[in-house]
C-alpha cells in the first residue's frame, strides 16, 4: 500500500489558502479515485482506493500543519508502510508558482510539518511533492503569506498546478519517484 499525505490546516479559516495546497492536491487525488468516502482515523481524515491498480491510502492530517508527523507516524505503523511508500505533498514558497519538485528524501527545507514528519518517523527518507506557491513578496513574513490566500488572478494557474500535482502523484504510485522526478522535476 502506497500512503500519501496532503499537509495543510484543519478548518474553514485555512480553506484555500497557500499553505493548505497540500490539502486541495490530494483533494483532487481523491476525485480521480471517485471520492471515496473519508473516515475520522489516525488524527486525521483517510480514504483509500486503488490508483493505477495499487492500494492507495489518502490522509489528510488534522494536527495543524506544524504536528502532522503523528497522525503519518500512526498510519505508517498501523499499515505497516515503508518510508519510500509514503508521499508528502506540501507547500513550498521559495518555488515559484508555475513549479513542482519531487525528492525522494532530504530535509524539511523550512517547511515546518514535512520537518515533523521526518523527525518523528526517524529518517529523511520520505518522499515529498513540494507544490511552489511563491516567491515570498518583499515585506510580508512567511507565515501572513502561506496563510493568505490566492487572488483571483492567480487561481487559474494554481488549479493548473495542483492539476499536475495530482498527474505526479499518479506517476509516483504507478512507476516510482525515480519516473516521476524524471518527468515533473
Amino acid at each position: 500500500m502506497k500512503l500519501i499525505v496532503g499537509l495543510g490546516n484543519p478548518g474553514r479559516a485555512y480553506d484555500g489558502t497557500r499553505h493548505n495546497v497540500g490539502f486541495d492536491a490530494l483533494a483532487l487525488v481523491a476525485r480521480r479515485l471517485g471520492d471515496p468516502p473519508r473516515r475520522a482515523r489516525f488524527q486525521g481524515e483517510t480514504a483509500q482506493g486503488t490508483l493505477r491498480g495499487r492500494p492507495v491510502l489518502l490522509l489528510w492530517p488534522l494536527t495543524w500543519m506544524n504536528l502532522s508527523g503523528a497522525s503519518v507516524l500512526a498510519a505508517r505503523d498501523f499499515y505497516k508502510i515503508g518510508e519510500a511508500d509514503i508521499l508528502v505533498l506540501c507547500d513550498d514558497f521559495q518555488l515559484p508558482t508555475d513549479t513542482i519538485r519531487l525528492r525522494a528524501s532530504g530535509s524539511g527545507g523550512g517547511q515546518k510539518g514535512l520537518a515533523d514528519i521526518l523527525t518523528r518517523l526517524g529518517t529523511p527518507q520520505v518522499p515529498r511533492l513540494r507544490i511552489g506557491v511563491g516567491p515570498l513578496p518583499a515585506g510580508w513574513t512567511s507565515a501572513d503569506f502561506v496563510l493568505g490566500r490566492f487572488s483571483k488572478a492567480e487561481r487559474p494557474a494554481i488549479d493548473q498546478l495542483l492539476e499536475r500535482a495530482a498527474d505526479a502523484v499518479e506517476e509516483w504510485v504507478g512507476a516510482g519517484i525515480e519516473a516521476a522526478m524524471n518527468r515533473y522535476n
